[in-house]
C-alpha cells in the first residue's frame, strides 16, 4: 500500500503547494514512485509549479465522471520518471467532489505508487475535508507568523479528531537573522505551541521563487542549493532516516566570513 500523506496548513499563503511540489520531487529524486494529487479544485496551481501545465489533458473530475481512466489523467514528468501528477479541474468548485470521491481516486492509485501526496486547499471547509479523508498521515506547513501558527494549531485538532495520528510539521520561510533579533518567532517556540514533531525547516530564499516561476523544482538543479538540500533532507526524514537539521544561521555566517576573506585577499 502507498503512504497517503496530506499536505495542509489551515492558513493560505504559507507555501503549501510549493512544499508539495518540492517535497514530491525530492521523494522521486530518492527513487520512490510518487503521485501528487491536486485537491484544490477551482484554483489549480500544482501543475504550474511542476512545469506540467501544458501537458494536462484530463483531470480528477474527468476520471470520476467516467470520461477517462485514471491512467490517462495522470501527467508524467519526463524529467522525473518516478513522479506523476493527478491535476484538479479549474472549471469546477471544491463542492464538485465529495470525500467519498477522493477515497475512490486514492484507492485507484494505492497500489501503483510508494507515496501519494495530496495538496490540500487553504481553509477548513469542504476542500479540506475532501483532502484529509483518504489520508493516513499529515504534514502541516506553517510560517513563523502568529496567525499561521494559530491556524496550524486548529488544523492539528481537526486532524486528530479524524483519527490521523501521524502528524509532522514543516516550518517554511525561516529568516535566521530576524529570529536572532527577536523579530520572528523561533522554531522552538512554534514547536512548544503546536506540540507536533518537526519534519523540516525551509529557509526564505529567492531560489524558491525563481524555481516556482520557472516550473522547475529545486532538486532538478545540477548543484543542490541550500533550500534544495533542505527538501531532500525532509524527504529522507519522512522515510525514517535521522538527518540533522541545517543550521541556517551558521551557513549564513560561514558564507559572510568567506566573502570577507575573499575581499581581503
Amino acid at each position: 500500500m502507498s503512504r497517503v500523506i496530506v499536505i495542509t496548513s489551515g492558513k493560505g499563503g504559507v507555501g503549501k503547494t510549493t512544499i508539495t511540489a518540492n517535497l514530491g520531487s525530492a521523494i522521486a529524486y530518492l527513487g520512490f514512485k510518487i503521485v501528487l494529487v491536486d485537491a484544490d479544485f477551482g484554483l489549480r496551481n500544482l501543475d504550474l509549479l511542476l512545469g506540467l501545465e501544458q501537458r494536462v489533458v484530463y483531470t480528477a473530475v474527468d476520471v470520476l465522471a467516467g470520461h477517462c481512466t485514471i491512467d490517462k489523467a495522470l501527467v508524467k514528468d519526463k524529467r522525473q520518471p518516478n513522479l506523476m501528477l493527478l491535476p484538479a479541474a479549474q472549471n469546477r468548485t471544491k463542492e464538485a467532489i465529495c470525500p467519498d470521491d477522493m477515497k475512490k481516486l486514492v484507492a485507484e492509485l494505492d497500489k501503483k505508487f510508494d507515496f501519494i501526496l495530496i495538496d490540500c486547499p487553504a481553509g477548513i471547509e469542504m476542500g479540506f475535508r475532501n483532502a484529509i479523508t483518504p489520508a493516513h498521515e499529515a504534514v502541516i506547513v506553517t510560517t513563523p507568523e502568529m496567525a499561521a501558527v494559530r491556524d496550524a494549531d486548529r488544523v492539528v485538532g481537526l486532524l486528530e479528531s479524524e483519527d490521523i495520528q501521524k502528524i509532522h510539521l514543516i516550518v517554511n520561510r525561516i529568516k535566521p537573522k530576524m529570529i536572532q533579533s527577536n523579530q520572528m518567532i523561533a522554531v522552538e517556540d512554534i514547536l512548544d505551541l503546536l506540540v507536533v514533531p518537526l519534519l523540516g525547516i525551509v529557509p526564505d530564499d529567492e531560489k524558491i521563487i525563481i524555481s516556482t516561476n520557472k516550473g522547475e523544482p529545486l532538486v532538478l538543479e545540477e548543484n543542490h542549493s541550500l533550500p534544495a538540500t533542505a527538501f531532500v533532507n525532509i524527504a529522507e526524514r519522512l522515510n525514517g532516516k535521522s538527518i540533522p537539521f541545517l543550521d541556517f544561521m551558521a551557513v549564513e555566517e560561514n558564507l559572510f566570513s568567506r566573502l570577507i576573506s575573499f575581499f581581503k585577499k
